[in-house]
């Protein structure tokens, strides 16, 4: 049954090399060439997107299934109709059953990737800009969001569904400059820095502007550096906001020249960067702050266009009691109006719930607006594209081809994993753990940061994750796979908290992301083998064996240099190559047991029965320190 099984997964891209070779071995290639030619029947043409079931194959070809099978079975694949087969497999086999197999080109094989982006310059609009505020841990990106949120979103009455707020929009109420007054913000409060990598998957560009936040007390910092090398990398203009000069231990000048040295040199030093001076806890130069924002974002001259079926970009999903599946949404570009029918990744449905960021129920949402909505059919993943279809049949049909896709690629990594770790046979400690997070982006966001933990010999793995509180099942499953349980900014259910200590489970729960991190290194520490280390001491050279049997082996040395004291662990090297270790088990200094021998001195040493070592063999005395590692 193994084999059988292991041969069914097996119908993937591998096997149309397998089938090329099979050919080769038997000569069908030979055989046909060496065939008189005969008038060729007309083949039939078929057309396939990537991967499909054997089942979609049968149906395209008009072909019984029992034919497809069957010549799967012959060329050595045992198939069922719902096996997958790729590409390549499709147009052997199409071959063999006269057909001839073509791929569709990448703008036909994926309704969801056929958003038209060639819009003319008439149809679009000016957008407001998408802003991310990152920073180093405790320099104040959180006070400052606050602050912002205080002083400038337009108060409502909070409706709906209330959950964490990660995207929201401010409306500028006042302004040196008149003519931003009113002008419009939205900001992307992410945990981590996830808005750099899950947010950009299939290119999607979220962030207009990142605004780097550095303390002037504390000055350019690690996560500092890692902001400015991701953002260059993906090339968004930073405007440094230099918090905390209210502090009396405040440098601004020195601030400054550290950003310096990363190619960010403030406007008045005659460079491009923007730098604005601000307290986040008083409110001094946040005005300011969002005012350069808008000013950068008019020299970036945003649009999109408003009349355009809608295309978003999940920035967090949750299940809800009583709304089911609700995806965070940032609109880039087109309306979403409530009642479109939209494709997320591998799920679909229509928009039954619209609200903007407050809760408040809405209609429609224009370009850069974030939204929550309700209506589909599972739970979207982070990151994953919104897009409107004018059918529930189109966007099903986009959905099932995403499913496909991850499923084929999910098989394919698998067993390459599986290959890898039966290559390597090194002992390794392993450290698996049940991750569970408030929303989709903050797991996402704490799953980046488990899996960057590394250290020599340490296996992290993430057997479980999902969204939502730590539950009965979460406790078993760690209790199954011996794993830690993990939460951030999530509530542990009264039976689970009972049976993790009843099991002895350990729980790491915090709501602060960086405080998950220092607890789980701290843990790596202790569950990591120590370093083990060797310290030399002395060396010299065996001059005689005195005593080699039963009782034990007792040699005479010469000590060149260094020093040796009884209890000391000692090294037999011959021609500069150990070839015993032990421990010293005494000392004699002219038929004296001593403690200690200095260099230049000639001495005996007690050995252990079975030493190997002989005359004119070096040795080496050494002690061994044992230290906890640190990750």
């Amino acid at each position: 049954m193994a084999l059988k099984r292991y041969r069914k997964q097996s119908v993937v891209k591998s096997q149309s090399k397998r089938l090329t070779s099979r050919r080769s071995r038997l000569g069908l290639d030979i055989e046909r060439e060496s065939k008189p030619k005969q008038e060729e029947k007309i083949k039939k043409t078929i057309e396939i997107g990537g991967s499909l079931t054997v089942k979609d194959f049968a149906a395209k070809a008009d072909i019984p299934i029992t034919e497809v099978i069957g010549t799967l079975m012959n060329s050595g694949m045992l198939a069922t109709v719902n096996d997958m087969i790729d590409i390549e497999t499709a147009q052997i086999i199409g071959d063999e059953l006269g057909i001839i197999v073509e791929e569709k080109s990448d703008d036909e094989e994926s309704a969801t990737e056929k958003v038209d982006n060639e819009i003319s310059e008439k149809e679009l609009s000016p957008r407001p800009p998408v802003v991310t505020v990152m920073g180093h841990v405790d320099h104040g990106k959180t006070t400052l969001l606050d602050k912002i949120r205080e002083t400038h979103v337009v108060e409502s009455e909070s409706g709906g569904i209330t959950q964490h707020i990660s995207a929201y929009q401010i409306e500028l109420k006042r302004a040196k400059n008149k003519n931003l007054e009113g002008k419009t913000i939205t900001f992307i409060d992410t945990p981590g820095h996830a808005a750099f990598s899950s947010l950009r998957k299939h290119g999607a560009a979220i962030t207009d502007i990142v605004v780097l936040i550095v303390a002037a007390n504390d000055g350019v910092k690690p996560q500092t550096i890692e902001v400015i090398e991701q953002a260059k990398k993906h090339h968004v203009p930073i405007i440094i906001a230099i918090n905390k000069v209210d502090l009396p231990g405040a440098d601004v000048m020195k601030a400054k020249q550290q950003l310096g040295e990363y190619d960010l040199t403030p406007e008045e030093w005659g460079g491009k960067t923007i730098m604005v001076e601000i307290s986040a806890v008083t409110g001094a130069g946040i005005d300011d702050l969002l005012e350069m924002i808008l000013l950068q974002a008019e020299l970036m001259d945003l649009r999109a266009d408003v009349s355009a079926g809608a295309v978003g970009i999940v920035i967090e999903a949750h299940m809800h009691k009583g709304a089911g599946a609700l995806a965070l949404v940032l609109i880039e570009n087109g309306t979403l109006n409530r009642g479109d029918i939209v494709q997320i990744g591998n799920t679909y449905g229509r928009v039954r719930i619209l609200e903007d960021f407050a809760g408040v129920a809405i209609e429609s949402a224009p370009p850069s607006c974030p939204v929550r909505i309700a209506g589909l059919k599972s739970m979207p993943d982070f990151g994953e594209r919104l897009v409107v279809f004018d059918s529930e049949k189109e966007a099903k049909s986009a959905a099932e081809l995403v499913r496909k896709k991850a499923t084929t690629t999910h098989f394919s990594t698998a067993k390459k994993i599986a290959q890898e770790d039966g290559e390597e046979n090194q002992e390794i400690t392993e450290f698996p753990l049940v991750v569970k997070a408030d929303v989709s982006g903050s797991l996402e966001a704490l799953k980046k940061m488990i899996l960057n933990i590394n250290a020599p010999g340490l296996n992290t793995k993430i057997v479980a994750d999902g969204v939502g509180a730590i539950s009965e099942s979460d406790i078993s499953i760690a209790k199954a796979t011996g794993a830690k349980v993990v939460g951030f900014r999530v509530n542990v259910l009264g039976l689970a908290k009972k049976i993790a200590e009843t099991d002895h489970i350990d729980m790491v729960t915090k709501s602060v992301i960086y405080e998950i991190e220092d607890e789980l290194r701290k843990i790596i520490s202790d569950i990591l083998p120590p370093v083990i280390t060797e310290e030399k001491q002395g060396e010299g050279k065996v001059l005689a064996i005195f005593r080699d049997d039963k009782k034990g082996v007792v040699i005479g040395a010469k000590l060149e240099e260094g020093k040796a004291e009884n209890g000391n662990e000692i090294k037999i090297l011959q021609d500069g190559n150990e070839k015993w270790r032990g421990k010293i088990v005494s000392l004699r200094r002219e038929k004296n047991e001593v403690s200690n021998i200095d260099a230049g001195t000639e001495f005996g040493i007690g050995l252990d029965p079975g030493a190997n070592v002989a005359n004119g063999d070096g040795v080496e005395i050494f002690i061994t320190r044992s230290e906890k590692r640190v990750v």
